[in-house]
């Protein structure tokens, strides 16, 4: 087991990140998000040592991230669409699902063999630096193992990769605290998962309603398996009290041992999600059980949702 550099955000940080990149290694690096864990999306085996160091599913597509727009349209087939709405949310919180530009040197690892690829430009200004210094499309799901609890710090990262990466990029604690909005632009406009960009915000900037897509056994974007995002205890949805031997996550009027948002902000709740997660994971214990009150379904609230039905779903 090799170990894992942690890297401060800085000049020297940054380059030695870009390198080890460069190099075909494993970098985590923050965003607005949620971790990445990052490799180089034009090298197979850079790709291969992801799905390796995750323990992902191989046929689950992988989002690319770009500096900016200009360096997405080498990858992806833009529309009129596609470039208005990245006009509006670029760089933030959304991926879109595009056609790939033949030529475009992306490793079918990174798409699944699909005809489409996934594709943001993120608005950390760590992980714009970091891509801009490696200057090769950056593939990067989750810094996680796969499944598990999604990563808001550094400290989160090396608790399920250490050994397993070259280094993290410590740029402190992610301010959306819940993936990218995936919108799918191949076809009709499809929400494929719900995230940081709030889906009535898409469909006010596309001028018509979004159907959805995707489904588990054939994902054609990332985090669309039925059980995902899943601790190691037992998850209940929707409690307005704890039952015995349960830790209770509050949210608004309905107070827990822990709570998402005191004040019900939406915003809030979804930037404490995965952190809370894992904190009521670790009081539960293996054999525990986490009850989450009701969260409205608006908004940041369908992401927060979808995040923890997954989390609830049954193990396979």
């Amino acid at each position: 087991m090799d170990r894992t550099e942690t890297l401060p955000a800085d000049d020297a940080g940054i380059a030695r990140a870009a390198a080890l990149l460069r190099e075909g290694r494993l970098v985590a690096f923050p965003t607005e998000t949620v971790y990445g864990l990052g490799g180089d999306a034009t090298d197979d085996r850079a790709v291969a040592r992801i799905f390796e160091a995750k323990g992902r599913p191989r046929f689950n597509p992988l989002i690319v991230h770009l500096p900016g727009l200009e360096e997405a349209e080498v990858v992806a087939v833009f529309d009129h669409r596609a470039r208005a709405v990245a006009g509006a949310f670029w760089p933030g919180p959304l991926t879109l699902v595009l056609p790939l530009r033949e030529g475009a040197g992306i490793s079918p690892l990174v798409t699944a063999g699909l005809p489409t690829v996934a594709i943001r430009v993120p608005a950390h200004p760590v992980a714009r630096a970091l891509l801009r210094a490696a200057g090769r499309p950056v593939a990067a799901p989750s810094a996680n193992p796969s499944g598990r609890v999604s990563p808001t710090r550094a400290a989160h990262v090396l608790d399920g990769l250490a050994g397993r990466i070259a280094a993290v990029v410590d740029g402190g604690a992610c301010a959306v605290g819940v993936e990218s909005t995936i919108l799918g632009l191949d076809g009709e406009p499809r929400l494929l998962r719900p995230g940081g960009i709030p889906a009535e915000a898409l469909e006010a900037a596309l001028g018509q309603p979004l159907t959805t897509g995707g489904s588990a056994a054939k994902p054609n974007a990332p985090g669309q398996l039925a059980s995902h995002y899943a601790p190691g205890a037992m998850v209940r949805l929707n409690a307005r009290a704890a039952e015995t031997g349960e830790i209770l996550v509050g949210f608004g009027p309905v107070k827990g041992d822990l709570t998402l948002s005191p004040g019900g902000d939406l915003v809030e709740a979804a930037a404490n999600l995965f952190h809370i997660l894992r904190e009521a994971d670790a009081l539960a214990g293996p054999q525990g059980r986490i009850a989450f009150a009701p969260i409205p379904g608006h908004g940041l609230g369908r992401a927060i949702n979808d995040r923890l039905s997954r989390a609830a779903a049954p193990r396979g």
